[in-house]
Formats: structure tokens, C-alpha cells, sequence
């Protein structure tokens, strides 16, 4: 599902943004992350089962219907170049979450009917902006509530790529995903572990960000636990390094491998191909 080749010539990634919705699974409160399966045609990680997410569009900017952003978000430039930019990178997440997963933070909350009509009508092509405006009453984007978790981008050696932002959020209240039948063909709540557990069965294909995100979130109980998590990380770029060779590998900033000594995500330094998938492993 990746498509690497470490001969090709550099290409500018193009900036984008996914939303990692989290619940506590009634009745026993377990942490549950929201994933989608992508459409197996779709010419980027086709088939796999991802967080929604997409491509930063022009339009993301020009939503002011937000309740604020996340001041560690735009604290550096490691994230985000200023305020500005880290607001459209959050509608972004947003935006995709619902198109994708059918799933939208919002404060005050929204009827189910009208995400629905949001939803249909972001498909038919209208601006976020004017699909807000329209709404009564006033509701915003909780952007806010947005966690800034990881920044990724895709190696040098992929045909596509993006410099995607990672945030985590709370599912709103009222809301339960669903995919679009479109880009996304299924959806489902599970816990890392469990997803962790099917990725290793060979039962799902998850990309290395995907990958680590559930290493990092294993451990979580709670939905302050994970945004604790979320916290502690560095959000400085890790883009890895692919080296061909056997097996393959792609090393990521702390591994001997990569050009950048210091580590930017905790765990281990490199994703080795094993059995047609990429996993961590130490050097």
C-alpha cells in the first residue's frame, strides 16, 4: 500500500490534517479510538484502516466560525507557523472528520440532522464557511477542544506526499461516526490494543503514524490519560528515512540511519517490512 522507491527525486509534501476521536466505551469506560477503512481504489493507502484526515484546502482558512485553538498548537513553529495557520489546520481535521467519518466537534451541539445535511452538502462541493453561517443560533467549530498530538510527514521515497498534523479529540456527545460509503467504506470503534492486535494478525494494514499513535495510546485509560499523552509529545516533524535493503526499513529522527540524532517521538527508532508490513522495531 505504500509505494517507495528510494531513487525518486524530492517532491514538496502538501500540508494536511487528521483527527484521532476518542470515547470511554460504556459500561466499562475502556478508551476507544474512531477508524475508518479507505476506499481499496483510493490512490493513497488504499484499504487501509486510518484515522479520518485529509489535504489542507484553501477554504480551511477562511472558517472564522471556530471557538479558538489550542495555544501549544502555534507555540513554535514546529507545528504550525502562527495562530492563523494552526486554526485552518484544526478546521481541516474537522472538516475531514465529517466527510470521512461522519463526525464534527461543535459547540453549542448540532442536531444530528444537520450534520447530515452539512455533510451532504460539503459532498456536493459547498464551502464549510457557508454551510456554518447558515446554521441557527450561532454554533462554532470546537476547535478548542482539539489536542495537537504528532506531526508526520510522508518519506521523500512516496509517490504521495503530505505533512499531516495530528489531533486528538473527545467524540461530541450525540455523535457516533460513520464512513462515507464514498473515500471510506467502514468504520469502526476499538481500543489500541485491539487494533494493534488485528494489525499484527495481518488482519488490517496500518501505516507507520497510525502505528505509532496506537503504540502511544495503548497505555491510556481514560480520555485524560490520552490527552496526557498527547501533552508530553514533541510535535517536531518526523519524516522518515527509507533505506532499501533486507529488509527494508524506514529509520525516523534517533535511529543511526536517520540524518537527525534526537529522538522525536517516544518508542522505537525504525518500522522494518515484515511480512508486508511495516513494524517497530528497536536498532
Amino acid at each position: 500500500m505504500l509505494n517507495l522507491d528510494a531513487e525518486r527525486p524530492f517532491s514538496a509534501p502538501l500540508e494536511a490534517a487528521t483527527l484521532l476521536v476518542l470515547r470511554e466505551s460504556p459500561p466499562s469506560g475502556a478508551l476507544e479510538v474512531f477508524f475508518v477503512r479507505r476506499h481499496a481504489a483510493s490512490p493513497f493507502l488504499g484499504g487501509a484502516v486510518v484515522f479520518p484526515g485529509g489535504k489542507l484546502e484553501a477554504a480551511d482558512g477562511l472558517v472564522t466560525r471556530t471557538n479558538g485553538v489550542a495555544p501549544r498548537a502555534f507555540g513554535s513553529a514546529q507545528f504550525a507557523d502562527n495562530a492563523g495557520h494552526a486554526r485552518a489546520l484544526a478546521v481541516c481535521a474537522c472538516r475531514e472528520s465529517l466527510e470521512e467519518g461522519g463526525i464534527l466537534p461543535m459547540v453549542p451541539r448540532v442536531s444530528p440532522d444537520s450534520l447530515t445535511a452539512m455533510r451532504r452538502a460539503l459532498a456536493a462541493g459547498r464551502p464549510l464557511d457557508a454551510l456554518l453561517a447558515q446554521l441557527p443560533d450561532g454554533p462554532e467549530l470546537d476547535t478548542l477542544s482539539l489536542h495537537p498530538f504528532a506531526r508526520w510527514i510522508t518519506p521523500v521515497a512516496e509517490t504521495r506526499r503530505f505533512d499531516a498534523r495530528f489531533f486528538l479529540t473527545a467524540l461530541p456527545e450525540g455523535q457516533h461516526g460513520d464512513p462515507d460509503h464514498h473515500e471510506t467504506v467502514a468504520a469502526v470503534w476499538a481500543s489500541p490494543e485491539r487494533m494493534l492486535g488485528a494489525f499484527f494478525a495481518g488482519d488490517v494494514f496500518l501505516a507507520p503514524p497510525t502505528l505509532r499513535a496506537l503504540e502511544l495510546l495503548k497505555d491510556a485509560r481514560s480520555l485524560a490519560d490520552a490527552f496526557a499523552i498527547a501533552a508530553r509529545q514533541s510535535l517536531l516533524p518526523i519524516c522518515p528515512r527509507f533505506v532499501a535493503g533486507s529488509p527494508p526499513l524506514l529509520a525516523i529522527p534517533g535511529d543511526p540511519l536517520h540524518e537527525e540524532p534526537t529522538p522525536r517521538v517516544d518508542g522505537p527508532t525504525r518500522f522494518v517490512l515484515r511480512d508486508g508490513r511495516f513494524v517497530s522495531e528497536s536498532r
